[in-house]
């Protein structure tokens, strides 16, 4: 019965994991993508860019750790699907 109920949460875990890493990477992405954008124009521009923060960079900073906070509830849940498959026999 233990088992069934480690499945169980580790299975809601990785679904509440995954429905949190869904929208800050796929933002992450988008920011990342439009950076190299700027990047690349700002080059061809003559090197406009002083490589100093920005409010881009702080936001990608914020998405990442809400992406690997959300990792972390996915590898939890896994490890708990994990256990519980060898404590339901």
């Amino acid at each position: 019965m233990t088992g069934i109920i480690l499945i169980l949460l580790g299975v809601a875990g990785i679904a509440v994991g995954y429905s949190r890493f869904r929208a800050p990477w796929a933002r992450y992405q988008a920011l990342k993508a439009q950076d190299a954008n700027i990047a690349r124009y700002e080059s061809w521009r003559g090197g406009l860019r002083d490589g100093g923060t920005t409010g881009a960079s702080v936001a990608m900073e914020i998405l990442r750790k809400q992406v690997r906070d959300a990792a972390i509830v996915i590898a939890a849940g896994a490890a708990f699907v994990v256990v519980g498959l060898f404590l339901w026999r």
